[in-house]
Formats: C-alpha cells, structure tokens, sequence
C-alpha cells in the first residue's frame, strides 16, 4: 500500500512539473510574440481621426458627479488632435454648458466680444443632456468639432476659441487642477 501511495505521488509530481513546463513556456512565448509597446485603447473619431486615451479624471460639485472626462490625444495631450469625452452623470441644460464655458474662458483671458459671439455659436451647438450622454470635443489646429452620443453637432472654425475651451481642462490657469492631472496623467484610469 505504501509503495502505491509513492508510486502515486511520483506520478503526480511529474504531470506536475510537466504541466508547470508547459505553462512557463506558453507564458515565454506569448511575451515573445506580443510587441513591448503599450496597449493604450484607441479610437477614431470623425473624419478618420485616430487617438489614444491619453487620461480620465472626474468634475464634482458639491461631491456630486457632474461627469466623467477621457483625454484622447495623438502624439501630445497638449497640442491638437486632441479630443476630450465628457459622459454626463447629471441632467444639464445646453445653456447652462454655454454659460460655464464663457465663465472660464473668461477666466482664461478672452475678451468680452469674443465671447459673445462664441457664447452665440455654441448655444446653437450646445444640446440639452441626460445622464449617459456624452459630448465630444476635437480639437484640431484651428477648430473644434463637437459630437453628441457619437453624432457631429457642430464646428466653430476659430483658432483662439479652440484653445481657450480646451484650455478650460487643460490650461495651466484652469479652475480645475486635480482634474487637468488626472487627464494629462497618461494611463491614467
């Protein structure tokens, strides 16, 4: 009885170091096969536009969720293409968007007139959201085209309105600075 129960457990160990081979293997040559860069999600946006989630990071007001944001980038988070997902956890109403983006452009420097007519076109761009939905910016030298539950709602093809509304997440200056660090953190999320 006692030369079986050895007999057995020799048996065993040997399926067992011939399995844990096996599996050192497979693991050696799935990292052998797999490229060393990493895997950053990708995504194209309109007009063929192919970025990397560059970070996320949330916007909370009074320690509610206003909305998650996602960074989608190109070579740099910080000059355009760029592209920045906002998914909304709260019902807002398109002008209440338009009048919070004037404040911080504002904030930022643009000028009264300029603010007008910006306040004007992105009213006409600008819907009313729910929660889950989600607007898209792109930014790309010289304009920013927005997306609505993945459908374009608009451009404003002016170069200084691009980078002051981007600027509103991603300018040193802007109100938000935890947020702007968790965007500009790459992987971050």
């Amino acid at each position: 009885m006692r030369a079986q129960i050895v007999k057995l457990l020799l048996t065993w160990q040997k399926r067992s170091l011939i399995t844990s081979t096996c599996l050192a293997l497979l693991l050696g040559i799935f990292v052998l096969v797999l490229p060393t860069s990493s895997y950053a999600e990708t995504r194209v946006f309109s007009g063929n536009l192919k970025l990397q989630k560059y970070g996320t990071g949330e916007l909370r007001r009074f320690g509610f969720l206003v909305y998650e944001a996602q960074l989608w980038a190109g070579t740099s988070p910080s000059e355009p293409p760029i592209a920045l997902q906002l998914t909304y956890k709260r019902d807002i109403a398109g002008q209440k968007i338009v009048d919070a983006s004037v404040d911080h452009m504002r904030a930022l420097g643009a000028e009264e007139q300029q603010l007008g007519a910006w306040a004007s076109a992105m009213a006409k761009i600008f819907p009313d959201v729910k929660s889950g939905d989600q607007i898209v910016g792109i930014y790309r030298p010289g304009a920013a085209t927005f997306l609505y539950n993945n459908r374009e709602i608009g451009q404003i093809n002016d170069p200084d309105f691009a980078r002051l509304f981007f600027g509103i997440w991603l300018d040193p200056r802007t109100t938000e600075p935890r947020l702007r660090n968790r965007l500009l953190q790459h992987g971050a999320g």
